[in-house]
């Protein structure tokens, strides 16, 4: 009988609140060793708020999580910082220190977190960067790089001390077809090189569908289905097909809901979540 997939995080009955609205409705999940597990859903979906809860940066109102088999609740400040180590982000931006070489964005975890004499740290750095084809980018500074470098120089930061799980946030955002396909094949080779499970939140279908083992679609802040790219596909859900053949949303306006935001009461009604 095959070994059974352990999880490396683990989701129930997660709520969220910002302010007087809910924002998360009872989320349960679970993403699993070694896959690349891809959020999907429409603006205001809920999936940017579900992708910081995972990364242990939002408060929830109530449910569980575990990371790396560790309950989030049980650990003090000195645990989570542990924890936070073991976990890798690839910023939707790049967020590379315009002051810095290349090398030196890339280095920077290992510099503050660990305890590596230098020439350590500068071989774990080349290597990081050969992964994610900067090794002749090392001495640059970010302002002469493109955008699709950038990203994969953020990858290189982000995976530069071998963490077990990476977050990606709209990693192809901003990229043309050619470079977002390219990016998209690193992470499938730093997935299978590096034995992480990654985590991608994106609203690029092509993207979505060439990367993900499965997909959790994320709708109004509810899960709609978590299943494989075909499963997904082939849904008989409504909403689901919309999202997947971009069509806009004709559900009817709620005209209590539409007056209060006039009104100023809702005052977290436009909130981009």
């Amino acid at each position: 009988m095959a070994d059974e997939i352990k999880s490396v995080i683990e989701v129930r009955d997660l709520v969220t609140h910002y302010g007087p609205r809910q924002i998360l409705n009872g989320i349960t999940m679970e993403v699993r060793e070694g896959e690349i597990m891809v959020i999907m859903g429409g603006s205001g979906s809920g999936k940017s708020t579900l992708l910081r809860h995972l990364m242990a940066l939002e408060e929830k109102t109530s449910g569980t999580m575990t990371i790396l088999g560790q309950n989030i609740d049980e650990l003090n400040m000195r645990e989570m910082f542990d924890l936070r180590k073991k976990l890798g982000v690839a910023f939707q931006s790049g967020a590379l220190f315009s002051s810095m070489t290349v090398g030196e964005n890339v280095m920077l975890p290992l510099f503050e977190h660990t305890k590596l004499d230098r020439m350590t740290m500068d071989i774990m750095t080349r290597m990081k960067l050969e992964v994610v084809e900067l090794g002749e980018f090392e001495n640059l500074m970010p302002a002469e790089l493109s955008g699709g470098m950038i990203k994969r120089a953020a990858f290189a930061r982000a995976c530069v001390m071998d963490p077990k799980i990476l977050f990606c946030d709209e990693p192809s955002a901003g990229l043309d077809p050619a470079v977002a396909s390219a990016l998209d094949d690193l992470i499938l080779r730093l997935r299978d090189a590096l034995g992480m499970s990654i985590v991608v939140v994106t609203h690029e279908l092509d993207s979505a569908f060439k990367i993900a083992d499965r997909m959790t679609v994320l709708d109004r802040g509810d899960i709609l289905f978590i299943g494989t790219p075909e499963e997904i596909r082939n849904s008989p859900n409504e909403r689901i097909q919309k999202i997947l053949n971009r069509e806009p949303d004709s559900d009817d306006v709620d005209i209590d809901v539409y007056l209060r935001r006039l009104t100023g009461e809702d005052m977290y009604g436009g909130a981009e979540l």
